[in-house]
């Protein structure tokens, strides 16, 4: 909820749980008790998050929920799971979340390998082989590089990596040029450096053509285009929605609008989405906390986007949902409110 976490995911996050709760407790609550949503602020920082776990453990909490940064998202994980606390992950990509099999942890959203090798299928099929990566240091920044590598490799692409603590803005500008480059993936934080690489590089007359990427989903939210205006369109990046959103999506798209007096991201879908699962496996389960990790592998909920059930996946140490929506989409250079689909999985 706040800085240096990407505050505005937080909000939008935070918002369609909310919205979500206030819905079920509408409804007569479970089993005729209202729920409650207990809120902590991690500020994007792991310790802060174990911390939190920590205290709501003992406040008694039934379930775990939330978390959009993936590292802060692995330290909560590893602390419910010693805790023997059902942790529901809403926005974490990172496919490691715990090193070891876990009972207790479910994820809503899709695992990193596989968005970003959508990401990497899409760069080549957009005819771009030498892809130049700006990129920071961090476990989720560096999973996100081999991942491409791993993919691009094999299909005859290059992958150049430039370190943003060495190299200026105008420096990135130059790598690209020296190296051919005809795209650079963002691998940073927001808003900076990511801003100011955007801005040196659309005024970098050498580098008209090259296409600036964010698999990351930066361009999703309204702070990008209110900092970068024009220059902020036209950056393909990730994003978990499907290309059209069912009776029950587009209704919480409306009130989650309302609610945020903005369009509301994928980040607040999979908030609302998280309370969906969660009160229905409450009214089932009861709030028995190992009951509740019992109940994922039964989990068949309807959410905004798509029907979610949990299994096992290969690699992946939580239990997944296995087929959430992904596209790569951009904010139209003619009216940069509006997303283009440039790929779908």
């Amino acid at each position: 909820m706040t800085r240096p976490g990407w505050a505005e995911a937080g909000h939008h996050l935070l918002a369609g749980l909310e919205l979500a709760v206030r819905e079920v407790n509408e409804a007569g609550g479970i089993g005729g008790r209202p729920l409650e949503l207990v809120v902590r602020d991690t500020a994007a920082d792991p310790q802060r998050a174990a911390a939190a776990v920590d205290e709501l453990a003992r406040l008694g909490v039934a379930a775990l929920t939330g978390e959009y940064h993936s590292v802060v998202a692995r330290a909560a994980a590893v602390r419910a799971d010693a805790l023997g606390l059902p942790f529901l992950c809403s926005s974490a990509v990172l496919d490691t979340l715990t090193e070891e099999p876990t009972e207790w942890v479910a994820r809503l959203s899709p695992p990193q390998s596989r968005g970003w090798q959508l990401y990497a299928d899409f760069l080549l099929g957009a005819g771009h082989s030498r892809i130049a990566i700006a990129a920071q240091p961090s476990v989720y920044w560096a999973s996100g590089v081999r991942v491409l590598r791993d993919h691009l490799a094999p299909r005859g692409g290059t992958v150049i990596e430039l370190d943003t603590r060495a190299l200026t803005p105008t420096a990135v500008c130059d790598e690209l040029v020296d190296n051919r480059a005809t795209a650079l993936l963002l691998l940073v934080g927001h808003p900076e450096p990511a801003v100011s690489i955007v801005k040196a590089v659309r005024r970098d007359r050498r580098l008209a053509a090259i296409m600036i990427g964010a698999p990351a989903g930066q361009p999703e939210f309204a702070e990008w285009g209110t900092l970068l205006g024009d220059d902020g369109t036209a950056i393909p990046f990730l994003r978990y929605l499907p290309e059209r959103l069912s009776p029950l999506g587009a209704r919480v798209e409306t009130a989650l609008r309302e609610r945020l007096a903005e369009a509301p991201s994928f980040v607040a879908f999979e908030g609302y989405d998280t309370v969906a699962v969660l009160a229905d496996v409450l009214r089932s389960h009861g709030t028995d906390r190992a009951r509740i990790a019992e109940s994922w592998p039964r989990v068949a909920v309807e959410g905004t986007r798509g029907r979610i059930h949990f299994s096992r996946t290969p690699g992946i140490s939580v239990w997944q949902w296995v087929w959430p929506p992904i596209q790569v989409v951009d904010r139209d250079p003619a009216e940069p409110d509006r997303f283009r689909i440039l790929h779908a999985g």
